[in-house]
């Protein structure tokens, strides 16, 4: 009955083993290399995934409307959306970033109503506005934490990243500027605008996404059982081909193609980079779009917003990151939210 809200919490813990794995590799060689390769690799996944299922390595019956749709997806979801969160971290520091992420869920309900007519009930509604009070509560809870006590750290590594275009997502990049350890202080225009940018482009690419699944699904026969229960990797797949092209485009137009030997000589950039690949655009991603096709676009992108929730005891242990009481209650308040999405 709630199959695809329960898709959505898989695709969470998913992202939040990606997002770890992600960190570890784009520290190493930078985002926009990792970027290009996880694109990649996942292309060869997909492709070996859809030939095993279909005896095809490409998306079968995909028509240009199709394309159209899963390509501005991929665009809006992977390339606009990542560049402005990536950015944002450098701006106003990932904590902060990570908050307006929050975003995602309304502008993913806002899209879902103009371009499919969803709607939710009052209850669905109420789960999503607690849930992400939550989301936000924690993440900003850990935003302060940082700023408070490692403020000589994030001003190195903010200067570190103005000196080093590749390291320009690394999640330890804070600026100094605007941030006086409290949300009610006033931040960079800038910062504010790459962040609503990076919520709008996953929510909007996760509805633009649904769209162009439930045209490819019209097309394909229902006697290919097949090609329908493969219909998220062939999108994802379709996702997959406009962020390698754009991300590769990025990185001739920079001239940073000198990282690709480097990331692939480095062995342990290359196990994060994997893992991050299998998580990320292989696994995460198809269920998310398998998710969306099952439950309302509004409900799945604020089940799969849980990430900086999850994510807080796996970075305790593994990086160290510090667990206030208010990372608790947020916690807490978004498992509540999510409650009421089954109530």
């Amino acid at each position: 009955m709630f199959l695809g809200e329960i898709i959505s919490l898989i695709v969470a813990v998913s992202w939040t083993a990606t997002a770890l794995f992600a960190e570890v590799a784009t520290k190493r060689v930078g985002q926009l290399t990792v970027n290009v390769v996880r694109m990649a690799l996942s292309l060869i996944f997909l492709g070996a995934t859809l030939w095993i299922a279909t005896g095809i390595p490409t998306p079968s019956y995909a028509d240009g409307t199709t394309w159209f749709w899963l390509s501005l997806s991929g665009f809006v979801g992977y390339v606009f959306g990542d560049y402005c969160l990536f950015n944002s971290y450098i701006v106003i520091g990932s904590r902060y970033g990570q908050l307006f992420m929050t975003l995602a869920s309304p502008f993913a309900a806002l899209a879902a109503w103009v371009l499919l007519g969803e709607t939710m009930s009052w209850m669905a509604l109420l789960g999503m506005v607690v849930c992400m009070i939550g989301i936000g509560m924690s993440v900003l809870s850990r935003g302060q934490q940082d700023n408070k006590t490692s403020q000589q750290d994030n001003e190195a590594a903010s200067q570190q990243a103005k000196n080093t275009a590749s390291q320009q997502d690394n999640e330890t990049v804070a600026s100094s500027k605007g941030l006086k350890g409290s949300f009610s202080s006033k931040l960079p225009l800038r910062g504010i605008l790459l962040g609503i940018g990076a919520g709008a482009g996953q929510g909007i690419g996760l509805v633009l996404s649904k769209v162009g699944m439930e045209h490819y699904e019209t097309l394909i026969p229902a006697a290919d059982t097949s090609a329908i229960g493969m219909i998220p990797f062939a999108s994802t797949m379709m996702r997959a081909v406009t962020g390698f092209l754009c991300f590769t485009l990025i990185m001739i137009a920079t001239r940073q193609m000198h990282m690709l030997p480097k990331m692939l000589r480095d062995g342990k950039a290359m196990g994060a980079g994997l893992g991050a690949v299998i998580l990320g655009p292989f696994i995460g991603v198809s269920l998310s779009l398998m998710a969306v096709r099952m439950a309302p676009a509004g409900i799945a992108q604020t089940l799969m917003s849980l990430t900086p929730i999850l994510i807080l005891l796996p970075s305790h242990f593994l990086f160290h990151t510090r667990i206030g009481w208010k990372d608790v209650l947020g916690a807490i308040i978004a498992v509540a939210g999510v409650c009421l999405f089954f109530v």
